[in-house]
């Protein structure tokens, strides 16, 4: 996939929310690229390097500031560092994916399913708790993230799905970063269509989630691990 494609491919997932926004790219911007990017008003382009004639359609628009960070966008820091009132607060880095799920449900998700669930599970890394990342295949089309609670977030989730009109033919999946409270997520997830689900899981009542996950045949899997970007 190119860099315009990955592009095009983010931005229909919610062209409201990306005006003013802030991309970022792991690897060059080319020409294609910056003609899409031109397309709407943006905040900030950062990315590894661009090409010279990318740089030229770029540098006319107002207001953008394009950063270059050639050692990529991953962070070289083994630790988060958080104010707090009086002091600090030191805590690792969120961990990267995890490299085995396990599945919790009758059902066994399907290798396309495993698939995506993985990439939604490295979406969810980068969305505010609570987070609740909707994707087909590789592509993201909902996001609830900061919300109270996680139903909350599914909720918004699912609207900015039904608003961007995505339907591109591949299992619906969902990714939680936390685990859930009550086996209301699940229920919910199911009325929107959603075939698989990952999520830490860890919580008192897992067995209801997994008993709602049985009776509507979604495969869920558990990470034992969950992300936490707060």
């Amino acid at each position: 996939m190119t860099p315009a494609e990955a592009y095009r491919w983010a931005l229909m997932c919610d062209p409201v929310s990306a005006f003013g926004g802030i991309v970022g790219f792991n690897r060059a911007v080319d020409r294609e690229t910056a003609m899409e990017l031109s397309k709407l008003f943006l905040e900030c382009v950062i990315a590894p390097s661009y090409h010279p004639e990318a740089l030229e359609i770029l540098k006319t628009k107002k207001n953008l500031r394009l950063l270059e960070q050639p050692a990529g966008l991953s962070s070289p820091y083994a630790l988060d560092v958080r104010r707090i009132s009086g002091g600090y607060l030191l805590q690792d880095m969120d961990r990267p994916p995890v490299s085995e799920f396990k599945v919790v449900t009758k059902r066994q998700p399907t290798e396309s399913e495993r698939a995506t669930l993985d990439f939604a599970w490295r979406v969810g890394k980068h969305v505010k708790s609570n987070a609740i990342i909707l994707a087909r295949g590789r592509q993201t089309v909902g996001v609830g993230a900061g919300q109270m609670s996680r139903i909350d977030s599914l909720k918004i989730a699912s609207i900015k799905m039904k608003q961007a009109k995505l339907d591109l033919g591949e299992s619906l999946v969902l990714s939680s970063d936390g685990f859930f409270p009550f086996r209301d997520t699940v229920d919910e997830a199911a009325k929107i269509g959603v075939t698989a689900i990952v999520q830490p899981g860890g919580s008192m009542r897992d067995n209801e989630s997994i008993q709602a996950a049985d009776e509507h045949s979604i495969a869920m899997v558990f990470t034992g691990i969950r992300h936490f970007k707060h």
